[in-house]
């Protein structure tokens, strides 16, 4: 697999700094599909791919294994970590609990500042979605659930979430309609400034129970292709 536009390492900063670059690249390989749940990751052969030495593989890897992204496995090495149907619909139903409280939190508690940020968000989502650009509308999607939680401003919340965040984020990336999400982020944003905690709540679990219903149409036409 060949490096891509926006996977350059920087030429700035040694070994040290380059860990965190590789984990970058890594991290949105496995959010859009190119590095799949289940398939083992070789440290020799990402070295070789991304023109560093082992020791910034090594580091990338720890860093997404304390993201939820990759497992280690017991003679099988790092593996990017398998999703069972049971595990997601399991990530659903925590996704479900703790998205609505952090809409709830934040209608009570969000700043105008953060709430322009989610505003921000919901902007560069659309204009990334005008010139076709997935990658760039997964992110920005991500970039607007991140900032709802830490607009709830609940330090448990927020350190619930964290060991939740890579598979939450992958989770977030397995639709095919992202002009739905994005017109229900919309409605989200719009219960949050109304300032009624409860209406935020419902449009949350509106919202987790879509994607859902996306997921799950996804996988039967994948069932039908395979």
């Amino acid at each position: 697999m060949e490096l891509h536009a926006g996977e350059q390492l920087s030429e700035n900063g040694g070994e040290a700094t380059r860990g965190p670059q590789v984990a970058d690249i890594l991290r949105d390989r496995i959010l859009e599909g190119k590095l799949t749940p289940g398939q083992r990751l070789v440290e020799r052969t990402l070295a070789s791919e991304l023109g560093v030495s082992r020791i910034p593989v090594r580091d990338a890897l720890n860093i997404l294994r304390g993201e939820g992204f990759v497992t280690a496995f017991p003679n099988r090495g790092m593996l990017v970590t398998p999703m069972s149907r049971q595990d997601i619909e399991e990530l659903f139903e925590v996704r479900e609990a703790l998205e609505v409280l952090a809409a709830r939190r934040a209608t009570e508690n969000a700043t105008p500042e953060e709430l322009d940020q989610l505003a921000e968000a919901l902007a560069h989502s659309e204009e990334a979605a005008a010139r076709s650009d997935a990658r760039a509308v997964g992110r920005c999607n991500q970039d607007f659930h991140d900032l709802l939680t830490a607009s709830a401003h609940n330090t448990l919340l927020t350190s619930l979430m964290v060991p939740l965040e890579g598979r939450l984020h992958w989770l977030l990336r397995q639709n095919d309609d992202p002009a739905l999400l994005h017109t229900e982020h919309v409605e989200l944003l719009k219960a949050i400034r109304s300032g009624d905690p409860e209406l935020a709540a419902q449009r949350a679990l509106s919202h987790v129970c879509t994607s859902r219903k996306i997921w799950l149409e996804l996988e039967a036409r994948r069932g039908n292709e395979a």
